[in-house]
């Protein structure tokens, strides 16, 4: 009767010792389960909190053109193969690559955009000085070119070789210049030009279109800017001066597109390492409407060629994705008589390749050229982007 009692009640403690334990250990799960859940809704939050600006991702190193090369003292020489051409049918995986690379730069601001942006922002060009008047007793236009302030750099060596051309639109079969200025980014002209037998009224249906150009020996002259004043707006019984900013040529060129180029410079190795990205809204060479770009990159040591390399050649593409970098040896005492020029060619199997546009990297450039020159040199070891607009 004892014994009987006694195995009940073991059988009792047992069942509750168990009851006890499964409880214990689903608490125990639950608890996991849900610390598991904080943890990872603090993680999100925190990598919310703390993305940074620009995303970065390992960058491949893409392939190298063929490059020609000259010594210069205290530059190692250096092979690069040929780079390898995105598929004929499509760039999707040279895009996603050069999506992926833009994320590892520095993309500079202002003076750079995004891949969705209108496109760079427009430089300073430099103003001119001028006077206009009229004699209505000799029936006389009188134009007195003066002087340019801050024009941009054209040349090799940081200056340009400046003249203006004057036209009275819409007439442009005739037209005066002003002498060249060497060498000369303030230049002085100081010149009058007389548009004689002109009646009142004939003068007033014209426009004075006053055209600044650096002047090129060997190649044509390279327009810097441009004014332009409907002289029906302008009280010409005495002499008026004025100055206008200067604004991009419009004399049929257009836009030239935009070029995405990376720096990357380490003073360790006396290197500039220049990625060629991919350009956008590319002028169309050719009969068809496209055109089949390539990319030359010329180091410069002051006016000197020194080393030359260039891309492989988008066929008909006015969107092109090179993603093409060559590094170059510039040593430390020649940074600043360096000067990096970028051309965007477009092939022609029949007759000369034809010049789509330039940029000029350097200390003496432009505004924007100099201000991604200076960032580079402040980002040691650093991708820097910027967006460049061609010019002629």
């Amino acid at each position: 009767m004892y014994l009987n009692r006694e195995e009940d009640s073991s059988k009792g403690s047992v069942s509750l010792s168990v009851f006890l334990v499964s409880l214990a250990v689903t608490v125990c799960a639950v608890w996991l389960v849900a610390l598991c859940g904080v943890c990872g809704w603090c993680q999100r939050k925190l990598g919310k909190r703390n993305k940074p600006g620009v995303e970065t991702a390992d960058t491949p190193d893409s392939a190298r053109g063929r490059g020609e090369k000259k010594a210069i003292k205290g530059n190692k020489p250096a092979n690069s193969p040929k780079g390898q051409p995105p598929d004929a049918d499509g760039h999707s995986s040279v895009t996603d690559l050069a999506n992926s690379l833009t994320g590892d730069m520095v993309m500079l601001s202002p003076g750079s955009e995004d891949d969705d942006g209108e496109g760079p922002v427009s430089e300073k060009l430099g103003r001119i000085q001028f006077s206009i008047g009229y004699s209505f007793q000799n029936t006389t236009l009188t134009v007195k070119v003066l002087r340019g302030q801050d024009l941009p750099a054209k040349d090799f060596s940081g200056t340009s070789d400046p003249f203006v051309k004057i036209y009275l639109l819409p007439d442009k079969k005739h037209k005066l210049e002003t002498k060249v200025k060497r060498k000369n980014l303030n230049p002085h002209w100081n010149e009058t030009f007389l548009f004689e037998g002109f009646p009142y009224e004939k003068v007033r249906e014209r426009t004075l279109y006053l055209q600044v150009l650096d002047y090129d020996r060997f190649s044509r002259n390279d327009p810097i800017g441009e004014v332009s004043i409907p002289l029906n707006k302008v009280e010409l019984g005495q002499l008026k001066t004025f100055w206008k900013e200067l604004k991009p040529c419009s004399d049929g060129s257009g836009r030239r597109g935009d070029l995405l180029v990376s720096l990357c410079y380490n003073p360790t190795a006396n290197t500039i390492t220049v990625n060629i990205i991919k350009a956008r809204h590319l002028k169309a060479m050719d009969i068809g409407g496209t055109s089949d770009p390539y990319v030359k990159v010329w180091l410069m040591h002051k006016d000197k060629r020194v080393e030359k390399k260039k891309t492989v050649v988008m066929k008909r593409c006015l969107n092109p994705v090179f993603n093409e970098s060559f590094p170059f040896d510039v040593p430390a005492h020649v940074l600043r008589e360096t000067t990096i020029i970028i051309t965007v060619m477009d092939k022609d199997r029949l007759s000369r390749n034809d010049v789509i546009g330039k940029i000029y990297l350097s200390w003496k450039s432009g505004p924007a050229e100099v201000k991604h020159w200076k960032d580079m040199l402040a980002r040691p070891r650093t991708n820097v982007a910027q967006w460049h607009a061609l010019k002629a």
